[in-house]
């Protein structure tokens, strides 16, 4: 039977910045927009959380009956190692979606948005289909973009939808901005699986491009996410420049890639992935709240 510890890291709680950050982004939109408004950012929030912890019990739950996750290295697996049973870890998945669909329903029903309905099934759908039914797109090599369309441009387009019942060029820069940060979550925890998935059958995007290139593509993911902040300050307001300093902390990470860490090396490099995507929206959300109060 796993303990509270081991179910909370279950839920791997380094990944949650990944679903914070797309919110606070798409609120500092909303507040840009002179349409901040709290309650709908919060429930936003809830769905955000829901759901990543949701998609983190289901790929524990499917990667474990599959026998994927039979060699471990990093966080705990409670499947894979045992420690739960799979109908358990199943439920705790299926719990925390509900927990999502529920706060969604209710955002939607306060904004009378009903297609937004289709959208919200498409998330939980992708989320449940990452690494499970007779053929997960994770397994393909797609894992990525997956975490780019629903980790990155549905909530933050979205959170800003809800509150301002528009979306901005600017916040679809942002947008593509932190869907490319929280890909290299991913990329950071396939790259240290790319030992066990490959004999696994797992097809990860990192086990396609090989060791190399996937260090590569890491740091091509921060470039393009810069690039992105250009444009969203070209687009929206030139102070939002100031979210290139929101980047910086990726240089920690980039240089121990490129080091030629491997293995539980890696850890840290998953851990401070999660806290680059946090930085960013965190800091760029700043950036837009003053904006919103002196304009």
């Amino acid at each position: 039977m796993a303990t509270l510890r081991q179910w909370v890291d279950g839920a791997r709680p380094r990944t949650l910045p990944a679903a914070i950050s797309p919110v606070l982004v798409g609120s500092g939109f909303a507040a840009l927009a002179g349409s901040f408004i709290p309650v709908r950012a919060m429930l936003a929030l809830v769905v955000a959380l829901g759901l990543q912890v949701g998609v983190n019990y289901a790929n524990d739950y499917s990667d474990g009956i599959k026998g994927t996750d039979r060699v471990r290295v990093g966080p705990v697996r409670l499947v894979g190692q045992g420690l739960a049973k799979p109908a358990a870890v199943r439920t705790a998945a299926w719990a925390a979606m509900a927990i999502a669909m529920v706060s969604g329903l209710i955002l939607v029903a306060a904004t009378t948005a009903w297609w937004l309905l289709a959208v919200g099934a498409a998330c939980v759908v992708a989320a449940w289909l990452y690494t499970g039914g007779p053929r997960p797109y994770g397994y393909l090599g797609l894992g990525e973009v997956f975490v780019f369309v629903f980790f990155g441009i549905v909530p933050v387009l979205g959170t800003m939808y809800v509150q301002a019942q528009q979306v901005t060029a600017g916040a679809v820069c942002a947008a593509i901005a932190v869907g490319l940060l929280t890909c290299n979550v991913l990329v950071a925890n396939n790259l240290r699986d790319i030992p066990t998935d490959a004999p696994a059958g797992k097809r990860t995007l990192a086990v396609r491009l090989g060791d190399r290139r996937t260090r590569q593509l890491y740091a091509g993911f921060v470039l393009a996410a810069a690039v992105a902040t250009l444009a969203m300050a070209a687009l929206s307001d030139w102070w939002l420049l100031l979210g290139l300093l929101g980047l910086l902390p990726a240089v920690r990470p980039i240089g121990m890639l490129r080091s030629g860490v491997t293995g539980p090396g890696l850890i840290p490099v998953l851990k401070q992935s999660g806290m680059v995507v946090l930085a960013y929206g965190a800091w760029l959300t700043v950036i837009l709240a003053v904006l919103a109060a002196t304009g």
